[in-house]
């Protein structure tokens, strides 16, 4: 258990090949958490927000049929092509546990980022946004994505030094490769 707390603490450094790994591995279990997240995420867009989604781009297509008879499809689109990010991310996830690399962690600190920024934009814009009730994620709900968001940094952050030290101690036994 402290060997894994040491692997995720983004601060300690990693000095064997062992501890490097598990702090490479940190980034898999950040996706993991991400990946868990996002479940619940698609089961509450499922269960509540695709019938507020379909109605709000009714409200929006302003008497166009087309637009209207194509709200169902889209709201459905929506979620199918969340859960298709989840299975993308769980592969991102099992490559980087059993084959730790230093982009799969770059690339989600950026995700990571970006969704931090959108997450605290949303929240300075949402008293000017004209969004229905039923698609506006509770505060209890942007709470609990900002702390899940924080968390998923730091491992990243571990997930990067681990696969760096990686590459370093790799490099250190086979430099001609």
């Amino acid at each position: 258990m402290a060997d894994w707390l040491k692997a995720i603490n983004s601060t300690s450094p990693a000095t064997t090949r062992p501890e490097a790994v598990a702090a490479a591995r940190a980034s898999a279990l950040a996706i993991v958490l991400g990946v868990a997240f996002g479940i619940f995420g698609v089961m509450r867009t499922m269960s509540l927000g695709t019938e507020a989604m379909e109605a709000m781009m009714v409200e929006n297509a302003q008497g166009d049929a087309a637009v209207a008879g194509m709200a169902g499809a889209m709201a459905s689109a929506a979620v199918f092509f969340s859960i298709g990010m989840l299975v993308v991310q769980a592969i991102f996830a099992l490559v980087q546990w059993l084959k730790p690399n230093r982009f799969i962690p770059v690339l989600f600190i950026a995700l990571v980022g970006l969704g931090l920024v959108s997450t605290v934009y949303g929240l300075a814009m949402a008293g000017q946004m004209d969004v229905p009730a039923g698609l506006q994620a509770p505060l209890w709900l942007t709470v609990i994505s900002l702390v899940v968001l924080l968390i998923e940094l730091a491992l990243h952050i571990a997930g990067f030094r681990g696969a760096s030290k990686l590459a370093q101690l790799n490099k250190a036994e086979f430099p001609n490769s």
